[in-house]
C-alpha cells in the first residue's frame, strides 16, 4: 500500500538535538519505529505523531487549496455541461438528531457521544470561522465560546484540529480555517443553522 510522504523540516537543529538527547536518557533499550515517530515529533514541538501527521497533511490542502472559499461558493451549483459524481444521500434523521443538539440561537448544547455527529458539529463551528484570517489563539477561543453553551472550548478547538479544519503554526500562535469542501451532510447541517449563528461566532 503506498504512503503519503509527510515533509519534516526543524527550525533548528540544536534544539532538535536537545530534545532527541532529553527523550534517549535514562533508555537502557532503542526506541521502536513508533517511539521514533513520536520523538521526532515533539522534537518540532507537536504532541505525538498523529498530531505532526494531521497538521502535515492539513498544510498540504492549504497549499493545494490557497483560495479560502465561502459555505455559499463551495454549495454553488456546478457550471453547464460538467459531470460529476452523485452525492452520497443525506440522512433527514441524524440531521435532526444533530440540529436539537444546537439551541435556539445556534449554540452547541452538549457534545454528541457519536463519531458521525461529532463530525456535523464540528462542519457548523468551522463554517463560523473566517475564511482566510489569521486568528490568535485567544481569538479562535472567543469564537469557539460563543458557539457552545457546555463551556469546554479547548475541546472544541483540539477537535478541529485533529479533523484537519483548523491550521495552527507550531508554535500554537497563529490559526488558520482549512479551506475544505463540506461533505453533503454537513453542507446540509450548515445551512439548516445557518439562520441562527451563535452568539459571537464569525460569519463565514
Amino acid at each position: 500500500m503506498s504512503r503519503t510522504p509527510l515533509p519534516y523540516s526543524a527550525g533548528d537543529i540544536s534544539a532538535l538535538a536537545r530534545s532527541l538527547r532529553a527523550q534517549l536518557a535514562n533508555r537502557t533499550e532503542p526506541p521502536g519505529h513508533v517511539e521514533w515517530l513520536n520523538m521526532l515529533a515533539k522534537a518540532v514541538g507537536c504532541r505525538n505523531f498523529q498530531h505532526f501527521r494531521v497538521q502535515a497533511q492539513t498544510q498540504t490542502q492549504t497549499q493545494i487549496q490557497p483560495q479560502a472559499q465561502t459555505v455559499e461558493q463551495f454549495t454553488a451549483q456546478d457550471p453547464p455541461g460538467v459531470v460529476v459524481d452523485a452525492p452520497p444521500p443525506v440522512d433527514p434523521v441524524r440531521l435532526l438528531k444533530v440540529a436539537r443538539c444546537f439551541d435556539a440561537a445556534g449554540a452547541l448544547l452538549r457534545w454528541p457521544p457519536k463519531r458521525s455527529e461529532r463530525d456535523l458539529c464540528l462542519w457548523v463551528l468551522w463554517s463560523r470561522i473566517d475564511a482566510g484570517r489569521a486568528m490568535g489563539e485567544g481569538e479562535v477561543n472567543d469564537v469557539l465560546r460563543g458557539a457552545n453553551r457546555f463551556g469546554d472550548h479547548v475541546l472544541l478547538r483540539r477537535e478541529l484540529c485533529d479533523f484537519g479544519l483548523l491550521d495552527r503554526t507550531r508554535d500554537g500562535r497563529v490559526y488558520r480555517r482549512v479551506e475544505r469542501r463540506p461533505p453533503p451532510e454537513a453542507l446540509a447541517m450548515i445551512r439548516r443553522l445557518k439562520a441562527a449563528p451563535a452568539a459571537g461566532g464569525a460569519p463565514s
